[in-house]
C-alpha cells in the first residue's frame, strides 16, 4: 500500500479527457453509485471548460461492492460502452441516473446511446470487462485508495475540499504558469 502517491501513473490505458501534456492531471477513483463521486463529476464538468488545455481528467473504477450493489455492473457497463467508442457518454449517463443502475436500466442507457444492444448485453452477461474493472480497483488499492472518491493531482493524493472553487484552485496551482480561465 502506498503512502499517498499514485503508484500506477495515468497512461494510454486510462479513460482520459484533455491533452496528454496538460500541466494539471486530475485522476479520480470513483464509483458510479457513490453520491460523493457524483459531486466530483459535477465539479469536473464545470471545471473542464474553464481550465481548458491546462487540465486533463482521468477516471478509474473503484466499485464499493459491499455497500453499492450496482457499482460493479455499472463500471462494466461503462467498459462495454468503451468497447463501442462511447465510454464518456455512458459515464455521464450513469452519473445522471445514479439511482437507476439495475440491469434493465443499463441496457436502456446503452440503447439510448445507440450502442449495439446484442454486443452490449452479451458482454454484460459474460462479465467480459470485469478484469478491466478489477485492474483499476487493484491499482487503487496499491495507491492506498480505500473509498470513493479518491483524487490525485499530478500523482499526489489530494485531500482538500472537493468543491468547484477548492478543486479549481488546486488544479490551477498544479498547472503553474499555464494559462487558465477564472474558475469561479
Amino acid at each position: 500500500m502506498s503512502d499517498g502517491g499514485l503508484r500506477t501513473p495515468v497512461s494510454e490505458r486510462d479513460h482520459v479527457l484533455g491533452p496528454a501534456d496538460a500541466p494539471a492531471t486530475l485522476l479520480v477513483y470513483g464509483d458510479y453509485e457513490c453520491p460523493y463521486t457524483r459531486e466530483v463529476q459535477i465539479a469536473v464538468e464545470r471545471l473542464r471548460p474553464r481550465l481548458g488545455d491546462a487540465f486533463r481528467y482521468a477516471f478509474r473504477h473503484f466499485p464499493l461492492r459491499s455497500i453499492h450493489p450496482h457499482a460493479q455492473d455499472a463500471a462494466e457497463a461503462a467498459e462495454a460502452a468503451h468497447a463501442q467508442g462511447r465510454f464518456w457518454a455512458m459515464h455521464e449517463a450513469l452519473f445522471r441516473h445514479q439511482d437507476a443502475l439495475d440491469d434493465g436500466s443499463l441496457l436502456a442507457y446503452a440503447e439510448s446511446l445507440a450502442l449495439d444492444r446484442t454486443a452490449f448485453a452479451l458482454a454484460m452477461q459474460a462479465n467480459e470487462f470485469a478484469p478491466r474493472v478489477q485492474a483499476d480497483l487493484a491499482s487503487g488499492v496499491e495507491s492506498g485508495v480505500q473509498g470513493t472518491p479518491t483524487l490525485f493531482i499530478n500523482g499526489a493524493r489530494y485531500r482538500g475540499e472537493r468543491s468547484v472553487a477548492a478543486l479549481g484552485a488546486a488544479l490551477r496551482a498544479a498547472a503553474g504558469d499555464a494559462p487558465v480561465r477564472d474558475v469561479i
